[in-house]
């Protein structure tokens, strides 16, 4: 039995090593060659969206958290790293203020704002402020028991109420948001060098979350994390505290998701309310449910997909794009709620069923054991 389980981990380790290897020349040789400069820096906004896609599949498909609110996380990391970049491109302006508050009459910089002008103070603001607001929501949420769609709620009016917040602060660019940064860590932001390397940088992140979340699934806390789910109280009851595995993940999602938003932000070149809101956090959602929540693999090409369709689709369907966007996400979830990554499955254990039934049934064989012969002499006769 050992043998078995350690040939069956070899060959899962090297059929992961194999997509990892082919998802690495697809991103780092094929896609920089067959792109255009404009649409290697839209599939670089759309691999940001799968970075916060694979915290979504880990939180909401292993550990059953409808986690409608990652806007939140997004935003903090996407807006820490616009603060840095506006205070840089002040600081290299000669200038005190940013330019956008110079027009909005603001005249001293915002104290709030002072720690972020350091390059690896934003860096670890990126990183540690996102997972700290979870950790101290995931507390409050989950050691309580709070679950299910009260969760999800919370988690919604949780993006809702930040996006509120945002849109009436001027000192941080209010509705219209931050933008027009020329420099990223000292390197122009109008090269496209420097843009193809940002593509590069978000697609090297994607691969390292996929591989840690990989890590976590396989190993026994993850097991712990899908035993939750599925039967939370027989998991307290064997001593282990629910909402702590909970809290993990859910900090975990975070995590990524503010790393995600920190490559949005010098990506796209602009980052607003309109961005980290209801909505967006429910485009998250629909591309993870699409792809298949409880894969590995099925919510980064549910987010891609999704986001591409959007941008596809939009240009000449602008106002029809959320109604089929709805409806894909009610399909899936009634009809399909493995997502696409459990259509192949699914099709064929129906045709597996399909073929067996339609197989002939083949007749038993009798066995006639031979007789033994009545010999004449021994026939009485009556």
């Amino acid at each position: 039995m050992t043998t078995l389980v350690e040939r069956w981990r070899a060959h899962s380790t090297l059929t992961a090593l194999g997509g990892f290897g082919l998802a690495a020349i697809l991103l780092f040789a094929v896609a920089p060659a067959a792109l255009s400069d404009f649409r290697l820096n839209l599939l670089a906004k759309f691999l940001c969206f799968a970075i916060v896609a694979v915290g979504i599949g880990l939180a909401w498909g292993r550990g059953g958290m409808l986690t409608l609110g990652q806007g939140v996380f997004f935003g903090i990391g996407a807006y820490i790293m616009a603060m840095h970049l506006q205070m840089a491109d002040a600081a290299r302006l000669g200038n005190e203020v940013p330019e956008f508050m110079e027009i909005s009459g603001i005249r001293e910089l915002p104290s709030f704002w002072r720690p972020f002008a350091s390059g690896p103070v934003a860096l670890i603001g990126i990183l540690v402020l996102p997972a700290l607001v979870a950790a101290v929501l995931g507390y409050g949420v989950f050691k309580r028991r709070v679950k299910g769609a009260y969760f999800a709620i919370l988690s919604q009016a949780l993006a809702a109420a930040l996006a509120i917040l945002l849109t009436g602060q001027q000192a941080i660019g209010g509705f219209t948001g931050l933008s027009d940064f020329r420099a990223f860590f000292g390197f122009k932001l109008s090269d496209p060098a420097n843009r193809k390397m940002l593509f590069f940088i978000a697609a090297g992140t994607l691969l390292v979350v996929v591989a840690l979340v990989r890590q976590l699934m396989r190993s026994r806390y993850g097991e712990l994390l899908v035993a939750v789910r599925d039967q939370e109280e027989r998991v307290r009851f064997l001593g282990y505290d629910p909402a702590n595995v909970k809290i993990v993940a859910y900090v975990v999602a975070a995590f990524f998701a503010g790393i995600a938003g920190a490559l949005f932000t010098p990506i796209v070149g602009i980052i607003s309310p309109a961005d980290i809101g209801v909505v967006p956090s429910i485009a998250f959602l629909i591309g993870v449910a699409i792809g298949g929540r409880t894969t590995l693999l099925g919510p980064v090409l549910g987010a891609i997909g999704v986001a591409w369709a959007q941008t596809a689709f939009s240009e000449e369907f602008p106002s029809g794009w959320t109604y089929l966007q709805g409806v894909l996400f009610i399909v899936v979830i009634g009809f399909i709620p493995a997502g696409l990554a459990g259509v192949w499955p699914m099709l064929k254990g129906f045709s597996d069923s399909r073929f067996r039934r339609a197989m002939p049934v083949a007749p038993a064989s009798v066995v006639v054991e031979p007789q033994p012969e009545i010999e004449p002499e021994k026939v009485q006769s009556r």
